[in-house]
């Protein structure tokens, strides 16, 4: 009998520490830190107006006049509804390839609290939308460009936003270089729970964030949303209409929807959080407006009983279209946008929802994750005052989120140790938020002209 091949000798053998370091340095030669901060218009390769509109195949036609006119409102509107064509910039420049499963659409408004499955509440990320692997500079960059945007929404002097987002890359750099030096299993199991979420802010300045923090624990919730939401209707709770946010669906389509949507979901979720949910009754689905970039795909809002009658469950089906990045990079390698969407969630943030899941409907995929389980998100006006210390977490958060996926010793090691990296992304963030401007411009005067649908005003 030949002597056994030791394991190490069955598999390939990881690169060392110095390796990764090196591949990190070598990375600048594809892409400099300094040209991170260079924005050429000219080169970006696309207009923005026929971006957004390539965007509206797929969505509800009768919603897609509504997400132009909710983006129209401001350049920060526009902003959040046009991750696809800040994607399509990005692309058009030198990159890393330092890869990470990106959020996608990292601005600072989709970093939140909610609640883990043990009922802490967690501060990360929170909107996976766009989530597919990429390099690690362009959440980066989309979290700065965000700050500055959001600062001017809310009059912030230029000073203030700046510090901003020094604050936030700096905390990424800092968090990097922890992460570089720490054993992969202490990377997975970090999390930054709401106590040290709150550290980073002053002491004078974290009564305000406490008690929106307190108040957000207790109304966003099931039950919360169940005391806001509905009425009785012939002896049975019913979700609330509130044409366009919230309409009436007929029943022939609710009995579709659980019969097919809810029934393929069930089969993706594990076996013990299966049998929870099959505690659970289907009440009423709505068909539901939200967020910005999401308005016009399908979503839908479930209303669940429990089996003692008192304990409601909502259930939001999310549409899940192509990540905005795959013309980018590559295709995603799942056959179900929504199973994408939540192995992507699942990969960056440090805890998930129990009821997360996906399923399809009438050549639709979607992904389905409790509604308001403790989700406390916060307002630009709310942040404003206290947005370098805001920012501060989200870089941390974000560290935390790309260490898990990424390769931490070669990033860290692509940024360096010397201030470049966090110069030249403020020199990008300022330059793209007048990008933005003109951008926004564009599809307000593309509206007035009637080149693209708005809502009569």
């Amino acid at each position: 009998m030949s002597p056994a091949t030791p394991v190490a000798a069955r598999h390939d053998l990881a690169a060392t520490a110095a390796e990764r370091r090196e591949a990190g340095r070598q990375a600048r030669v594809l892409a400099p830190r300094s040209g991170i901060g260079d924005w050429d218009e000219r080169a970006r390769g696309h207009d923005a107006v026929e971006t957004i509109m390539a965007q509206n195949a797929g969505r509800l036609p009768e919603l897609v006049p509504l997400r132009h006119q909710r983006m129209a409102l401001s350049p920060w509107n526009y902003y959040r509804g046009a991750a696809a064509v800040m994607a399509a910039d990005l692309a058009s420049r030198p990159h890393s390839r330092l890869e990470v499963q990106l959020c996608g659409d990292a601005h600072v408004l989709n970093f939140g609290l909610w609640a883990t499955p043990e009922r802490k509440l967690n501060f990360d990320l929170r909107d996976f939308d766009e989530t597919l692997p990429g390099p690690f500079e362009w959440d980066v960059a989309r979290l700065a460009a965000s700050l500055v945007v959001a600062a001017e929404e809310n009059s912030v002097k230029p000073a203030k936003a700046d510090a901003a987002v020094r604050a936030a890359v700096d905390a990424y750099r800092s968090r990097m270089k922890t992460f570089a030096t720490m054993p992969e299993i202490d990377i997975w199991y970090a999390s930054m729970e709401v106590g040290r979420f709150m550290n980073f802010f002053e002491p004078a300045d974290r009564g305000q964030v406490s008690v929106h923090v307190e108040k957000g624990k207790v109304k966003r919730t099931s039950r919360g949303a169940y005391a806001k939401l509905t009425t009785m209707a012939r002896g049975r709770p019913r979700i609330t209409a509130e044409p366009p946010l919230r309409v009436t669906i007929d029943d022939g389509e609710q009995q579709d929807i659980v019969d097919h949507l809810l029934g393929g979901y069930r089969l993706t979720l594990q076996e013990d959080r299966r049998t929870l949910f099959d505690r659970f009754t289907p009440v009423d689905v709505v068909r539901q407006v939200v967020g910005v970039g999401s308005v016009g795909m399908v979503v839908y809002l479930v209303l669940f009983a429990g089996r003692s009658g008192a304990d409601p469950l909502f259930l939001q089906l999310k549409q899940a279209g192509p990540s905005v990045y795959e013309s980018h990079t590559y295709h995603s390698e799942y056959d179900n946008h929504g199973e994408r969407v939540i192995a992507g969630k699942r990969m960056v943030q440090s805890a998930t929802d129990i009821f997360v899941g996906w399923g399809s409907l009438a050549g639709r995929d979607f992904y389905v994750r409790q509604y308001r389980d403790m989700k406390i998100i916060p307002t630009t006006d709310l942040i404003a005052p206290v947005l370098v210390q805001f920012a501060t977490a989200c870089g941390t958060a974000l560290a935390r989120a790309h260490a898990r996926s990424g390769d931490p010793v070669a990033i860290d090691a692509y940024m360096g140790r010397s201030d470049e990296f966090t110069k030249a992304v403020r020199k990008f963030a300022r330059r793209y938020a007048r990008q933005n401007e003109r951008d926004h411009a564009q599809l307000v005067a593309a509206i007035r002209r009637g080149k693209v649908e708005g809502i009569p005003e």
